[in-house]
């Protein structure tokens, strides 16, 4: 029967072999017999779909297809799918998931596994200060002491002793890889992996520097000052980009530092506002009067009015915390706390039960 090895494929006529590939790549991962147990189907439609992959990826059996124009000018290409695996047991001896296999048939592993050998960076690095509310409020600068990986000053990041050079590793000829061909149903599979000689350099380091044993780094402990900004949050974190582990090629990774804020004797902290449960005598509170409240740097006086209630919130706008990524403070809020005289004097009582009465009329 005649087939449409295009059509098979969901392509048009002038697709090119990206184009090929790429559609022949998402049918499998939607119809491949392992991935559909339960569609009897399945094992069919992946046949016709091999079958004219292997037509059109081929430039002379395309050839040839479109000249003739039927499954017939190339011949008979279709595979036969049991209910196992037709890998059998090939992919068995690797750990590798669907995008694996592709990666490493198609090119992607390939290239994305040198590029991670030639652009390697060396580690983050995690630390924690604590600091007062008070450097909340008008920031400050910290020293930290870190100990992290640096170039060698001897070798330069080589790893490598003065005089010496590395050699070209036997096993992956500098390429820091190795090949394994294996036959299938399909044709030869290529599999690529780090080499085991060498662990993906390349090369073999004969006579390592002995200032930093062949790492190419050497572990220093360093004075990092560190700007904390007026308003930061207990628990916020800056990064301080290049202060962390460098790899041997110079590339260096980052110093995170978490910061804690120490809590207030006094003060509680809401965002940007500042909270105090302040005491009020009874009789400030009835009369008003002035009472002394203490601050982030200092004491203040503030303005009590008659007839304050309990719990109630004096409102100091302004005289919070700075915000951190814009300008103007947060407000400082002043809970009355009404104090209730648990001894009095004679006279106070005399005076009490006056005031009670008056209260009667």
């Amino acid at each position: 029967m005649n087939k449409d090895y295009y059509e098979v494929l969901g392509v048009d006529r002038n697709a090119t072999p990206d184009e090929i590939k790429k559609a022949y790549r998402k049918l499998v991962k939607q119809y491949h017999p392992d991935l559909n147990k339960n569609n009897p189907d399945a094992a069919k439609k992946m046949a016709e779909i091999n079958e004219a992959y292997e037509v059109l990826s081929d430039p002379e059996k395309k050839k040839r297809y479109d000249m003739y124009g039927t499954a017939e000018g190339v011949g008979d290409y279709a595979y036969q799918y049991s209910n196992e695996s037709p890998f059998g047991d090939f992919f068995k001896d690797f750990n590798f998931g669907f995008e694996d296999i592709f990666d490493t048939f198609f090119g992607g592993g390939f290239s994305r596994t040198e590029e991670r050998r030639r652009v390697e960076k060396g580690s983050d690095i995690y630390g924690r200060v604590t600091i007062d509310l008070k450097d909340v409020l008008y920031g400050t600068e910290i020293e930290f002491e870190v100990e992290r990986d640096e170039i060698c000053e001897v070798c330069g990041g080589s790893g490598v002793e003065k005089g010496f050079k590395k050699e070209v590793c036997p096993t992956c000829h500098g390429t820091g890889k190795v090949k394994r061909t294996q036959s299938s149903i399909f044709g030869q599979f290529v599999t690529i992996t780090t080499c085991p000689t060498c662990k993906g350099e390349g090369y073999i380091n004969k006579n390592p520097c002995k200032n930093c044993g062949g790492r190419g780094v050497k572990n220093k402990k360093r004075i990092i000052k560190v700007k904390i900004p007026p308003g930061i949050e207990d628990g916020m974190r800056i990064r301080l980009d290049g202060e962390g582990n460098a790899s041997k090629n110079g590339l260096k990774g980052d110093l995170y530092i978490e910061v804690k804020v120490r809590p207030h004797q006094y003060i509680k902290r809401s965002g940007e506002n500042l909270i105090y449960e302040a005491e009020v005598p009874l009789l400030t509170a009835i009369l008003g009067g002035e009472i002394e409240i203490p601050t982030i740097d200092g004491k203040k006086k503030i303005d009590i009015k008659p007839g304050t209630q309990f719990n109630e919130t004096i409102r100091l706008r302004g005289e919070g915390l700075p915000y951190l990524r814009s300008r103007g403070r947060g407000d400082y809020l002043i809970i009355a706390k009404i104090k209730i005289p648990d001894k009095l004097s004679k006279k106070e009582k005399e005076l009490l039960e006056k005031w009670k009465e008056l209260n009667k009329s």
